[in-house]
């Protein structure tokens, strides 16, 4: 039998795609295009939330591969123990790098160098003059040190830092220098300008910016999240935005999409965008060419990229 694969782009759209698959198009709608019972190949629509992502998986009792189009993985995995055992779970990773990176050094930028203010200002006829942060000369601290931490990092290189340092899970050695493990963040946060969340969002990171962490930033020091909201403690960021002691800017938030009237929207020294790291011109082409490379691997019965677990 033909093997289905659900996509949330027409199979005419993507170049190179293999022959011998049924090919479906699915984003979301409320009615399925075919049966999930006979998806064997099942790409989640792209930020469509946590519960259309795992709305068919109970029934897909064919399925072999679950492919996101994102870099975390968090959204599908209440429907993850509804699946058979052997189904390779894959991420994105090579999609989302430039992006998310371009969206980080915004952030730090426009937050340092007072844009907000200066979009005010223009729009009530204010020249607000004056001396600002920099990023030249700056430390700071990368927080998962996974493809788009080393992305951030690569375009922090002409800012003249003073020091990049990295954390991820586990300590190891790049071409750029050490990697510290994530026990040594208390170590390393009181020595921070600038400090970037970029690790995924699991069980071990989620609320690891909460009040201790945010505690041991040093004062004037900015935190930048473009990883995901539950990574920092809401309640305790607000307590500490609120004294003025640190600032902010996060692309993402908890609760999310953030609802009118939450104290985050009016919180002071806080810039926020919409999650919109991943949502950019350069999403839909690597995209494309990341499904067009694994469903010509899995038509091959070759090893797929990006596999990030396999269910048991």
């Amino acid at each position: 039998m033909t093997a289905d694969v659900w996509l949330p782009f027409p199979a005419d759209d993507i170049a190179g795609l293999p022959e011998g698959l049924a090919y479906h198009f699915w984003d979301g709608a409320p009615d399925f295009p075919a049966d999930p019972a006979d998806c064997a190949f099942y790409v989640v629509p792209y930020m469509k939330g946590p519960e259309i992502a795992v709305r068919p998986m109970a029934r897909m009792r064919s399925v072999q591969v679950v492919q996101t189009l994102s870099a975390g993985v968090d959204h599908v995995q209440g429907g993850l123990g509804d699946l058979r055992p052997g189904v390779r779970l894959c991420n994105a990773r090579g999609v989302h790098e430039a992006s998310t990176a371009e969206l980080t050094l915004a952030l730090i930028l426009a937050s340092l160098r007072g844009i907000p203010g200066f979009v005010q200002g223009q729009q009530q006829e204010e020249w607000r003059s004056g001396f600002y942060p920099a990023l030249a000369d700056k430390s700071v601290l990368i927080v998962g040190y996974g493809s788009i931490g080393a992305a951030i990092e690569d375009r922090l290189a002409p800012f003249e830092c003073a020091r990049v340092a990295r954390v991820a899970r586990s300590a190891r050695t790049t071409e750029r220098g050490a990697v510290h493990p994530l026990d040594e963040l208390p170590r390393l946060l009181p020595e921070a300008d600038v400090v970037i969340l970029s690790t995924p969002l699991t069980e071990a990171t989620r609320h690891l910016a909460g009040a201790d962490f945010l505690a041991r930033m040093k004062e004037g020091a900015l935190l930048v999240n473009v990883a995901r909201g539950g990574v920092v403690d809401t309640k305790a960021l607000l307590t500490e935005l609120e004294t003025g002691r640190i600032r902010a800017a996060v692309d993402v938030t908890d609760p999310e999409p953030l609802p009118a009237g939450h104290p985050l929207w009016h919180a002071p020294n806080l810039l926020i965008s919409p999650h919109v790291g991943g949502s950019t011109s350069a999403f839909e082409p690597r995209a494309k060419r990341l499904l067009a490379g694994q469903l010509t691997k899995f038509a091959a019965g070759a090893p797929l990229d990006n596999v990030v677990l396999t269910t048991e």
